[in-house]
């Protein structure tokens, strides 16, 4: 015959097996697209409820979901529906906001990366997320893809030895988005820098064993963007030129407290080989590496020699999203250690806001402040 105790834990074993995450969207265009579909693959997770101001947007994802109840208010949702979570998948200019509200709520939050527009917008959110005594993830998915967890767990056994210099590149050589509010400043704080350059960043500092910020420099250049696209074959043709104001190239460098350096190359149009590149590179006075092909270059037994894994795991960008979107579902549900905390993405963010403001001060170095 089981005893009480025995009978209690079997029940609370079940508990644990039954778990479910009831998550709500703020935003379900773009990249909330491919969050539901993974999603969706998860029997501990629940769509509950999804908000959007596009009504057309709205529609769709309706007729896909029918059993999801759907919002033009996101303010609407947090109030009437039992969430456990929420995913912020807006325009830039509106992570702050929503995720504070969605914090103030009782939900714990997944924000798209940028954190926010701004630094003082990023500790508003962290703050919120404290006195919430909820969890902040920032969607960093490229630290989650196995190149990079190759080469962060080489740098912490030191085989790079002190990390000196780190080049890192996402350029597109014609690649202006043609949809969302991607050109315009004023919504999303800034062009391929904030955008895509953001990736290749964070998941270069993160390999560095992310080391404080403290100065940064830039220049941007705006030539191809603000004018038609023109008969040349694009990406993505005919982007609104009338209403674009980022940069279409921006080249920056940045200063550590430990004295290393970065540099960094964004660009949605430049004149350059490849048509879509993302890769970083690392120099160290013991080793260096590259992402892409995945090496690692230092000496041993008297020679210089080139290290390359034997096997990674899945590289390709569905897989290392459903990752992300895993490792979120787990830090929350299951309580495990999450490697996109909110705070790597405040300092993310103070060097993004400082490379914007050197190049509205013709390159001048402007110190960091976190």
């Amino acid at each position: 015959m089981a005893t009480a105790r025995q009978n209690s834990s079997s029940a609370s074993s079940k508990a644990k097996k039954n778990k479910t995450l009831r998550i709500g969207f703020i935003g379900t265009g773009g990249i909330a697209d491919l969050q539901l579909r993974l999603l969706a693959k998860r029997k501990d997770v629940v769509v509950t409820a999804l908000s959007d101001v596009n009504q057309e947007t709205l529609a769709r994802r309706q007729s896909e979901l029918p059993d999801t109840q759907c919002y033009s208010d996101y303010k609407a949702m947090l109030s009437r529906e039992k969430l456990d979570a929420v995913s912020v998948c807006t325009p830039n200019i509106l992570h702050m906001q929503a995720t504070i509200d969605a914090l103030r709520a009782g939900n714990h939050v997944l924000c798209e990366k940028p954190l926010s527009m701004t630094v003082a917008e990023a500790r508003k959110m962290l703050a919120a997320a404290k006195s919430a005594r909820k969890k902040l993830v920032i969607g960093f998915q490229y630290r989650y893809d196995p190149r990079t967890q190759y080469l962060r767990q080489a740098m912490e056994e030191g085989q790079f030895g002190n990390i000196l210099y780190a080049r890192v590149q996402a350029m597109r050589r014609r690649g202006i988005p043609n949809w969302g509010v991607f050109g315009r400043k004023e919504l999303q704080g800034g062009g391929p820098l904030i955008d895509i350059g953001v990736h290749v960043l964070e998941m270069t500092h993160y390999t560095m064993g992310a080391p404080t910020p403290i100065s940064a420099s830039a220049d941007m250049f705006t030539y191809l963007g603000n004018k038609p696209s023109g008969g040349i074959q694009s990406m993505w043709p005919n982007w609104d030129h009338e209403t674009y104001t980022v940069e279409d190239l921006a080249v920056g460098r940045i200063r550590f407290d430990n004295g290393a350096v970065l540099h960094i190359e964004s660009a949605f149009a430049a004149h350059v080989p490849d048509p879509s590149l993302m890769n970083f590179q690392l120099m160290g006075d013991k080793g260096g590496a590259t992402w892409s092909p995945t090496v690692i270059f230092t000496d041993e037994a008297g020679h210089m020699v080139n290290k390359e894994p034997a096997w990674l795991a899945d590289t390709a960008f569905d897989k290392v999203f459903a990752r992300k979107m895993n490792g979120f579902v787990d830090h929350v549900l299951y309580n495990k250690p999450t490697i996109a905390p909110a705070t790597d993405g405040l300092k993310v963010q103070a060097m993004l806001n400082a490379l914007y403001a050197s190049a509205d001060k013709n390159g001048k170095e402007v110190a960091i402040k976190l």
